[in-house]
């Protein structure tokens, strides 16, 4: 192996990676039985950049060459950048010195398309496939699967990886043939239907016979590219929605757009990075995948962008105000976790104490309750008195106190309650 050439390259094909969000590789199951390398049992460590954006894997693709001429993409085949490709063997010996030199718990393993979708899949998976059967490694592969691919391909791919993925790539499908006329939503939402049945077929194998190979256990996830087009939080939160419904997705990743080429159809360069507005997204998702939120319940036709100033389960109880404030010592639980600053372990605990003592603002504090949010919306029964304040007001107060998290120079990796 040329080391100054597989640099270039690696420096090349890590930086095109770059904007693909979806590399979380929690949920996955797959064990070391056989004495090889790495363990995927109990997820991967993360690691994270100061945008929020996970770097715990060996990330990079394949290529950078592509058919396609997607306006959003970097690796589009008009974009003047320079392009690089891994051989197979190349990724696999990377993936190894760097697990073994403790870089890497994990590959994640993209791909610009080659000549067409058929033939860059069947590169990805010998890639995983010799990883698993030549070099004995069990540690976590996530694949991106090439949209358009053979049906059996992504069968196989499931074999070898934990994690599928197939981009949706732009929330709607005017916004696609806008900027990628060479793709058609329809082909990734059949391509998310085979693996759906694929992974519920396994599923049904595995309960008839316990040594049935595993297929893709950590499930498949998506994502799409927000601010590059004018859809509202709605449209795309719906889209999300639809997406865990329909095809039992284990996550959508939300990409803020990075103006990359002057492009009449795209946001100019220097066009501000919506950092805070995918963290807004992701926090609206983990609502509706934990909290039993519905996406009317975040936003609505006459509401229908987050709001950028709080976080959207502050939003919420702002609007619902004729709800609160909550007796913590009578309310149900689904209500309680509803409450600004209280998680569902908080609940949780609360719920269970208040059977044998009454919850007083004390204890609260004791369990870490965020009481610059939660004094708004919850009372204890004692000597209460209702304040007659308007939603406004209480923003505003939670905006001005001195430690609120609610600040210009916000983190995407700050708590989410």
């Amino acid at each position: 192996m040329n080391a100054d050439r597989i640099t270039e390259k690696l420096s090349i094909l890590a930086d095109a990676a770059k904007y693909d969000a979806s590399c979380a590789s929690s949920g996955s199951k797959r064990k070391n039985e056989n004495k090889g390398l790495g363990n995927a049992s109990n997820g991967i460590c993360h690691a994270y950049t100061e945008d929020g954006r996970c770097v715990s894997l060996l990330k990079i693709l394949l290529t950078n060459h592509c058919i396609y001429d997607c306006a959003y993409c970097v690796s589009r085949k008009s974009n003047d950048v320079r392009r690089a490709a891994f051989t197979v063997q190349e990724v696999v010996d990377l993936t190894i010195n760097f697990y073994r030199r403790n870089y890497i718990e994990g590959l994640f393993l993209s791909s610009g398309i080659f000549s067409d979708p058929d033939y860059t899949m069947e590169r990805l998976i010998k890639v995983a496939k010799r990883l698993r059967t030549e070099e004995n490694f069990h540690g976590y592969i996530h694949l991106k699967t090439i949209p358009g691919a053979n049906e059996e391909l992504i069968k196989e791919a499931g074999l070898w990886a934990d994690r599928l993925s197939i981009n949706v790539e732009m929330p709607t499908e005017k916004s696609l043939a806008l900027l990628a006329p060479d793709k058609k939503q329809s082909t990734m939402l059949q391509s998310m239907q085979h693996l759906k049945n694929a992974i519920a077929a396994n599923r049904d194998e595995k309960k008839l016979f316990k040594k049935a190979p595993m297929f893709a256990p950590a499930g498949q996830s998506t994502q799409m590219v927000i601010g590059a087009t004018p859809e509202t939080d709605l449209e795309i939160l719906y889209l999300a929605h639809g997406f865990y419904k329909k095809f039992n997705m284990r996550k959508v990743y939300y990409s803020g757009y990075v103006p990359i080429s002057n492009d009449n159809r795209l946001p100019a360069i220097g066009t501000p990075v919506p950092m805070i507005r995918e963290n807004r997204l992701y926090q609206a998702d983990w609502l509706m995948r934990n909290y039993g939120f519905k996406v009317n319940e975040i936003v609505d036709r006459e509401n229908p962008l987050l709001d950028m100033e709080i976080d959207p389960k502050l939003g919420w109880a702002l609007r619902n105000l004729h709800l609160f404030p909550l007796d913590i010592n009578k309310a149900d639980k689904q209500l309680i976790v509803r409450v600004p600053g209280i998680g569902i372990q908080s609940a949780d605990k609360i719920c269970a104490a208040r059977n044998y003592n009454r919850i007083t603002w004390e204890y609260l504090k004791k369990i870490g309750i965020a009481m610059n949010r939660t004094k708004y919306f919850i009372h204890t029964g004692n000597t209460f008195q209702k304040k007659d304040w308007q939603p406004w007001q209480i923003k505003q107060f939670i905006l001005s106190e001195g430690n609120s998290k609610y600040k210009k120079n916000f983190s995407p990796q700050a708590s989410l309650f």
